[in-house]
């Protein structure tokens, strides 16, 4: 088994983020899940990596080949996956992985995320798709969301597909007893009586 791990390049603002990091590699190696992530040794992305490396787990990078021309790339990896575009890093991490999680992060973490939960809510994949929700770095998104909810733009069930933990351990919990909704969005196409169709 393995999990795709989305978070920042960067390190942010609090020691938690960088400490979090490495914990769920640990984590992930202590529970025989191996890490598939975006390849870089910089940042979170570099601290999750080494908390698996450590514990002597296996790291799957997937790198675009112009980030890997900046020296980004980590060196000590089980395996490095290089790739010509954005698109192809995602196809090969979704490809390679059994679940996401994502982690504090920036544009990149959020559109990897969204991304890869908008496929669960089509149907295209029946994986767990995760918050670690570190010192509430992800609370303004989760209201976001249940704004989209409460103004009929997404319905519950798809916001109840989003696993959303504040430690590592009762994410790993709750990503493992996860269950995908029975149909995707659109699988059965209901009829709309709000839509411009039916005016």
């Amino acid at each position: 088994m393995r999990y795709t791990v989305f978070c920042g390049s960067s390190s942010g603002t609090k020691d938690v983020f960088l400490e979090q990091a490495f914990s769920l590699g640990k984590c992930l190696a202590q529970d025989n899940i191996g890490l598939v992530y975006g390849g870089a040794k910089v940042g979170l992305m570099g601290a999750v990596a080494d908390g698996v490396l450590k514990y002597n787990g296996e790291v799957i990078g997937v790198l675009p080949t112009f980030l890997g021309d900046v020296e980004l790339g980590h060196s000590g990896l089980t395996e490095l996956i290089l790739v010509e575009t954005m698109h192809e890093r995602k196809a090969k991490m979704d490809e390679l992985s059994d679940g996401v999680i994502a982690m504090p992060g920036g544009y990149g973490t959020l559109e990897e995320f969204f991304e890869m939960l908008t496929w669960a809510q089509l149907g295209l994949h029946k994986k767990p798709v995760a918050l670690l929700n570190i010192d509430g770095f992800y609370n303004p998104l989760l209201q976001m969301i249940d704004n989209m909810v409460s103004n009929d733009f997404l319905k519950q069930v798809n916001r109840d597909m989003i696993v959303v933990a504040d430690s590592v351990t009762d994410l790993l919990i709750k990503m493992r007893s996860y269950e995908a909704p029975k149909e995707g969005k659109w699988i059965k196409k209901e009829k709309d009586e709000k839509s411009f169709d039916n005016r």
